[in-house]
């Protein structure tokens, strides 16, 4: 007979259970347990019972810590609060702290949470560093200014010269006398157009335009650094107080892509790096972060416009084109986009662009003005380096020279586009005037405009880093084309130059209709003078400059305010009635700097944007740097 063992006695179980029974009991409870935490955490979609059944966590999840060294191992860290914003100096002072501030190793911190908005990284810094006030809201990503100020090899605003010399004491009175202008320029859009974006000073009333989607306020951001600059410290703190009270962005029009982008993310990123002060970042970053819809298309490659309303639109129009000048100039402000905020979306929207350009076939080297966003091919062979493709070209030598020589494609693109501009575009009239025609599918228009008169300015700029052959080649090909923009002034009534300029027919640098005769306050000339100043030092650019002054002072100042004129070959001007806003970031700047010692904002420093607002060479970290690089 079987028998089983059993023990003599066995206690009961609270709920009548005996050993065999509540083993069994508890190994199905735990099998349960175990199939139901598995459903939580492994099959997918399950992140709205993970917020059912888990406590929220007291800090922010998702943040993906990246040290700013090569090779350097991802690591998850929770972050402490970052220091508050450090004190910064006025106009004109320089802050001693931050010659002393030590350099830190920087940190990259990259949301990954997968749902809701996008919102930025944050990073830890070591003292020094600037970050969101509470009350401010938004963007809790840190930067160090004072570590970012002491890798300057100048002061801002560089050194005084010695003011007992004679020659130095009247150039000092002619930067005066600039000076003055843009103090009346401002003063005369305070009083009458204050938080439109550009005065009218015949009727002494302001302007709003639809250029930029229901924005306001472009005068004052474009003058910030002007301002600043020429140490005007009420006006300064004027524009800096409309910032902060009135400068809105809940708009929902249609904007220029292009303008909102060199002219109020260009400015504010200006602002901000001259004075650290956090509103300035906060709006650029912000503001930047309304223009991504533009780069919805099959390609990448942005539509002109950008609705600020609507997130979607109708990229894929038939005959629907973007414009090289205007897709090919926001590499410089996205970069520090992406450096000020952590998001590395900026700087991989810009450096799209870059392989979209990099794999497409250009006719002859050179790069037409047209390009489908949604095809990705050029629309037709038209090529200038004036209006609709110049500052593209402006951009490649500047992103080399901003990411402190590191950013060889930009470098390669530009000198590669230089060869094929000289070759195919550059002439040399009966008259000896060296000039950029315009190409439209191998025939050439010999006319130049009033744009394409930065190209002396950049040629020089770009000289120092071309192959050392043609080094001497493109310093005489700059200070060429600089004259013969100077002469497109010199033939006029009013000494200053037209739209657009002719060679053909016996004429020379002259406009031969009505409708290329105007000037709206251009600074493309000047701006050319300054930069061949700062290397040559021939007296010339300056006495040319001194001409500038002279002219607008004579046939554009009224009463209130600039206005540019509609006949350079009338000397009875007939006013426009429009100070544009980069008649104060570009040309009065420009003519400033012309007339200052070479170490304000000193290009060893400094590259200036489009519209003139200064973005800081990357001096230190470019070559580790983990995906900001600029």
């Amino acid at each position: 007979m079987l028998m089983r063992k059993v023990p003599v006695f066995v206690p009961a179980s609270p709920w009548g259970l005996r050993l065999p029974q509540k083993f069994l009991f508890l190994l199905f409870l735990s099998g349960l347990i175990t199939l139901c935490f598995g459903a939580l955490f492994l099959l997918p979609n399950s992140s709205r019972l993970k917020r059912l059944f888990l406590a929220p966590r007291t800090q922010q999840p998702g943040l993906e810590v990246v040290a700013d060294i090569a090779g350097h191992p991802l690591a998850r860290e929770r972050e402490s609060p970052p220091n508050p914003v450090p004190a910064v100096p006025a106009p004109g002072e320089d802050d001693a702290s931050s010659q002393a501030s030590t350099r830190r190793r920087k940190v990259w911190l990259r949301r990954t949470h997968p749902t809701g908005t996008r919102e930025m990284a944050t990073a830890a810094r070591g003292s020094g560093s600037t970050a969101l006030r509470p009350q401010e809201g938004g963007i809790p990503f840190s930067f160090d200014f004072n570590a970012f100020r002491s890798r300057l090899r100048h002061p801002v605003l560089g050194t005084r010269a010695d003011e007992s010399k004679e020659p130095q004491s009247l150039v000092r009175a002619q930067r005066e006398k600039i000076k003055e202008m843009m103090q009346f320029a401002w003063r005369s859009y305070r009083l009458y157009a204050m938080g439109k974006n550009e005065l009218r000073p015949l009727t002494k009333d302001g302007y709003e335009g639809n250029m930029f989607g229901g924005l306001s306020g472009a005068t004052i951001i474009d003058s910030l650094d002007t301002l600043y600059l020429m140490e005007l410290q009420e006006e300064f703190q004027e524009a800096k107080a409309w910032v902060e009270e009135n400068f809105h962005l809940n708009v929902s029009g249609e904007a220029s892509l292009f303008e909102v982008n060199i002219r109020y993310i260009g400015g504010l990123l200006s602002a901000f790096y001259l004075t650290g002060e956090e509103v300035f970042r906060v709006k650029a970053i912000k503001l930047g972060e309304k223009l991504l819809p533009a780069f919805n298309t099959p390609t990448g490659i942005p539509k002109g416009v950008v609705n600020f309303k609507s997130r979607s639109w109708g990229w894929a129009m038939a005959g629907s084109s973007s414009i090289l000048a205007e897709f090919g100039s926001l590499h410089l402000e996205f970069l520090h986009l992406t450096e000020l905020s952590g998001n590395q979306v900026f700087a991989e929207k810009v450096r799209n662009i870059r392989k979209v350009l990099r794999k497409i076939n250009k006719p002859f080297g050179l790069y037409p003005n047209f390009l489908s966003p949604v095809s990705g091919n050029w629309m037709q062979h038209h090529v200038s380096v004036g209006g609709l493709g110049d500052s593209f070209y402006e951009y490649l030598i500047k992103s080399w020279l901003m990411s402190a020589k590191t950013d060889v494609e930009a470098k390669d693109m530009y000198y590669e586009a230089l060869e094929a501009i000289e070759t195919y575009l550059v002439n040399v009239s009966p008259g000896g005037l060296t000039y950029i025609a315009e190409w439209r599918g191998g025939i050439l228009d010999h006319k130049m405009g009033h744009l394409a008169c930065f190209s002396g300015g950049m040629i020089a700029l770009g000289a120092e880093d071309a192959k050392e052959e043609k080094r001497a080649h493109y310093r005489e090909l700059a200070a060429q084309i600089t004259k013969t923009c100077h002469e497109s002034y010199a033939r006029s009534d009013t000494k200053l130059g037209p739209e657009a300029f002719w060679f053909n027919s016996g004429r020379e640098a002259v406009a031969t209709q009505l409708s290329e005769s105007y000037y709206i306050l251009r600074p493309e000339v000047v701006e050319s003078y300054m930069y061949l100043w700062r290397q040559t030092h021939d007296p010339i650019y300056r006495e040319w400059g001194w001409e500038v002054v002279l002219a607008l002072e004579k046939y554009c100042r009224t009463e209130a305010g600039f206005s540019g004129i509609q006949d350079v070959y009338s000397s009875v001007p007939n006013h426009d009635n429009k100070q544009q806003t980069f008649f104060l970031a570009e040309t009065l700047k420009y003519l400033y700097l012309l007339f200052s010692e070479d170490d304000m904002l000193s290009l060893e420093d400094w590259v200036f944007n489009t519209e003139a607002h200064p973005l800081p060479v990357n001096h230190s970290d470019s070559s580790s740097r983990a995906g900001g690089r600029l």
